[in-house]
């Protein structure tokens, strides 16, 4: 099994969990793993493994839960380019546990205005001030959520990610340690 395999088979094993998480009953809806996941992910296979994984993550769960419709679409192309900006924020930095929680505040905090501000208004006839209002609570549960699976998961999934087999030699002969003797 090559590398690449080996990655493919990590990314889908996180998709599953995510998407397992995403399917616990009566878990309020905006608190989930996506971008926790979203962030490691794409920091360690790139640009369009990073975007499908997000949308992926989307796509996946609205079929599952036969929520499937114009919103699915928008939705996931937002947490798309969410994944593809965490790149650009990653670059300038070491990837800590406090630089996934700070990128987890920004792109939460755009992701809900994004959507949230738009999706309710253009699919469901809500009015704008209705959508607004109703918003704050859920970004802040949101952000709540994000931060903490941002803080824990994320350095978790990296080095879940990028954890490589250590090969092992194997002496026939045993040579000692010249500082030993």
């Amino acid at each position: 099994m090559t590398a690449d395999k080996k990655n493919y088979f990590k990314i889908l094993l996180v998709l599953i969990l995510c998407l397992l998480a995403r399917l616990i009953p009566f878990r309020m809806p905006n608190v989930e793993p996506i971008l926790a996941a979203t962030m490691p992910i794409g920091r360690t296979s790139g640009a369009f493994v990073g975007f499908s994984f997000a949308v992926l993550s989307i796509l996946l769960f609205d079929v599952i839960t036969g929520t499937l419709g114009a919103q699915t679409f928008f939705t996931a192309l937002a947490y798309g380019l969410i994944a593809l900006w965490s790149l650009s924020y990653f670059k300038k930095r070491e990837g800590t546990a406090l630089d996934y929680a700070r990128f987890a505040i920004i792109g939460t905090l755009a992701f809900d205005a994004l959507t949230g501000l738009t999706v309710g208004p253009l699919f469901f006839h809500q009015s704008f001030m209705g959508s607004l209002l109703g918003q704050i609570p859920f970004t802040a549960f949101h952000l709540l959520g994000n931060v903490t699976f941002a803080l824990v998961l994320s350095p978790a999934i990296y080095n879940f990610m990028i954890k490589k087999k250590r090969k092992e030699s194997v002496s026939i002969i045993n040579i000692p340690n010249p500082k030993t003797i």
